[in-house]
């Protein structure tokens, strides 16, 4: 087929996407958002989203502006690096800010839905989330390919992919340490000191732990997903254009990312629940199967589009078997992350019962949980990145990277459905719509918690294989043909590397503990000075909270965030390239393992809070319980802090060092 014709096809694809985005906002809008008082609720929420928002790109703003600059003076091409970062930044920053804004409006909206019925509120979330879904596979692909049919030049596109890492870096790192500060507060004063139930009207810290599931698990999401995705696919172009000659090397990881999107839209659409009402756990269990039918409707038809699309344009399958394996890969490693987390298996059901015993012991066998949890994902990323290379080489990585992200559109659509799903669960307590309605939005709620266990172990997994792509990648832009142990500056960035991992982790674990502290001591203090709080005769001031939470979110990632991008740069200007290639080894090793520690282990904290407030082991106020909610408190940053800014840790640093390659090599040569 004429290149021509191929690169409006790849352009069609991405509108595509948007214009499905654009169905589902219409569709979503036309919804009641409920009365007054749900209405009241989710303003708060909306308002205090948005301000987070507007503070971090005014932040993003200006270390945009410093980057440019020294992208347009340093990195060849001039200035077309430096343009194309700036698109990568600003397509990112557009993908989560209309994500979030839907996801803000369809809250209230989930929870009047399931006034009438469960499959409704459904339809309602998943929509929500697919907003976020496809318009990072729309805008990603839109803005990589525009950027690569003008410059069709290499590292201009990994310019491109620098951008997006930029807004992942603020929107998870900041936005993950905002809602663990505003959740930990919030449950460490409502429930445990107060003995109220989450999502109480009365908690002045509610509000903030509503939005925090916005910024975190939504925004940040959506851009974590949104840089893994772009880089995937610019590390196998890159690589594509060494292997398959500069057209088809270009425009084949682009017409399997535009397939990816078709295939995710009829898998999305194929996503209709029974519209029938049931008993709590036959609505998880019926929902449960409407999102996996979507998830198999994609990934099967992808699987026979792929190997079309492979066999007719490149006129060989190695490539088509090391997509299938990363693709099988992520399936597995979500299905790994379900049983370790899920309520319903035996390593949660263990932990519960371990909270009989107190919080001690709690803490230790969810530690337990997440370091044995990390042998599967291990396990599975090494025999899909040894299949990849036996397939199709170092491009076979690249292209198994792709794999695992290439029904993008659908996986994240599930995983932003989480988030509306428990603020329409807060909003339907906070609004007292009945016990009816809160248990059908606390089922919707139940699904979200799995589905967004679920994409944590997805996207770890995917960001593992993408920092292999990009540690290919630096091999070749930085003309290092091997890095050996025997080299001391090898071993010198390795060790480097792994102790990045751990600094990065203490400094986002540590923000959340000062936002926490200080949200205490604002929750408790409106408790104490605010006369008829407590007896629900006053109303609490939501916004200092919100404030607070935004205020600590941002001075504590600045540190992380500068290490990240000064640490490679360091080693390369004193060291030389092959200790930057044993940076990114080391970082990637430590930070994947970690990033699955922390993840599932805090999923299992918080699985077997809930699995006792389901009526088990005592149920809620039991010791079991008390016991439960520590091990929960201490699992929040572990699983939506730290565990997953590992990933913009480990993928950024590879694109730091790709960007930065050919200057280090000039330096040696000097």
């Amino acid at each position: 087929m004429d290149s021509l014709v191929l690169r409006i096809l790849i352009i069609l694809a991405g509108a595509l996407a948007l214009g499905f985005v654009g169905y589902l906002v219409a569709m979503i809008l036309r919804e009641s958002p409920g009365n007054e008082k749900m209405r009241e609720i989710s303003h708060a929420i909306r308002q205090g989203a948005m301000a987070f928002l507007r503070r971090e790109f005014t932040t993003l703003a200006v270390f945009t502006v410093v980057l440019f600059i020294i992208l347009a003076i340093f990195i060849e091409p001039r200035p077309y690096v430096a343009i194309a970062y700036l698109c990568g930044t600003f397509t990112s920053a557009l993908a989560g800010w209309l994500g979030m804004n839907i996801a803000t409006l369809a809250n209230a909206r989930t929870a009047n839905a399931a006034i009438g019925s469960w499959a409704r509120g459904l339809r309602i979330a998943f929509s929500s989330g697919a907003v976020m879904g496809f318009c990072v596979v729309g805008l990603g692909l839109l803005g990589l390919s525009i950027v690569a049919f003008i410059w069709e030049d290499s590292h201009v596109w990994l310019g491109f992919a620098f951008g997006a890492s930029s807004v992942a870096l603020f929107l998870r790192a900041g936005g993950g340490i905002f809602t663990k500060s505003a959740d930990v507060g919030a449950d460490l004063v409502g429930k445990v000191e107060k003995g109220i139930p989450e999502d109480d009207p009365r908690n002045p810290a509610v509000i903030a732990d509503n939005v925090g599931d916005n910024v975190g698990d939504v925004a940040g999401m959506g851009s974590d997903l949104y840089e893994s995705y772009v880089s995937a696919i610019a590390a196998s172009m890159v690589l594509g254009v060494l292997v398959l000659g500069v057209a088809k090397g270009m425009l084949l990881p682009l017409i399997l990312s535009g397939a990816g999107i078709v295939c995710s839209i009829i898998g999305a659409l194929s996503v209709r629940p029974k519209d029938i009402d049931a008993e709590f756990d036959k609505q998880v269990a019926m929902a449960h199967g409407a999102m996996n039918r979507g998830v198999y409707v994609s990934s099967i038809l992808m699987i026979i589009a792929s190997f079309l699309i492979i066999w007719f344009y490149v006129g060989e399958l190695g490539l088509f078997w090391a997509l299938v394996a990363g693709l099988v890969a992520g399936f597995l490693i979500a299905q790994a992350t379900e049983y370790f987390t899920s309520a319903g298996h035996m390593p949660t059901k263990r932990l519960a019962r371990a909270a009989e015993s107190g919080a001690a012991v709690t803490i230790i066998e969810g530690m337990a949980t997440g370091l044995m949890s990390t042998v599967i994902p291990v396990l599975l990323v090494a025999i899909a990145t040894v299949l990849a290379y036996l397939f199709g080489g170092l491009l076979g990585i690249a292209v198994a990277s792709m794999g695992m992200l290439i029904n993008l559109g659908m996986s994240l659509a599930m995983d932003c459905y989480g988030p509306i799903a428990d603020n329409s669960a807060g909003i339907a307590q906070m609004a007292d719509l009945g016990q009816r309605v809160r248990e059908r939005c606390e089922a919707l709620d139940s699904v979200g918690n799995t589905t967004a266990a679920l994409g944590k172990g997805f996207a770890i997994a995917s960001a593992a294989l993408a920092s292999l792509a990009w540690l290919a990648t630096y091999f070749e832009v930085a003309e290092v043909e091997i890095a050996s142990l025997t080299n001391v500056a090898v071993i010198a960035g390795l060790l480097i590397g792994g102790m990045l991992t751990f600094i990065f982790c203490a400094l986002a674990m540590r923000g959340v503990g000062a936002g926490g502290f200080a949200i205490v001591n604002e929750v408790r203090r409106q408790f104490r000075e605010i006369k008829g709080l407590m007896e629900g005769e006053a109303k609490p001031d939501y916004v200092a909270c919100v404030d607070i939470a935004t205020k600590r979110a941002l001075k504590s990632m600045m540190l992380p965030g500068i290490l990240v991008l000064a640490v490679p740069l360091i080693l390369g200007f004193t060291l030389g390239p092959k200790a930057v290639a044993g940076l990114l080894a080391g970082s990637l090793l430590t930070g994947f393992l970690m990033a699955v520690m922390m993840a599932n282990a805090g999923g299992a904290w918080d699985n077997a809070k809930k699995f006792i407030e389901a009526g088990n082991l005592g149920g809620k106020g039991s010791d079991a319980h008390k016991a439960a909610v520590i091990g929960d408190t201490v699992g929040d940053p572990f699983k939506d802090t730290a565990g997953p800014s590992l990933n913009i840790l480990i993928k950024l640093v590879g694109k730091v060092a790709v960007i930065f390659g050919p200057v280090f090599i000039m330096l040696v040569a000097l």
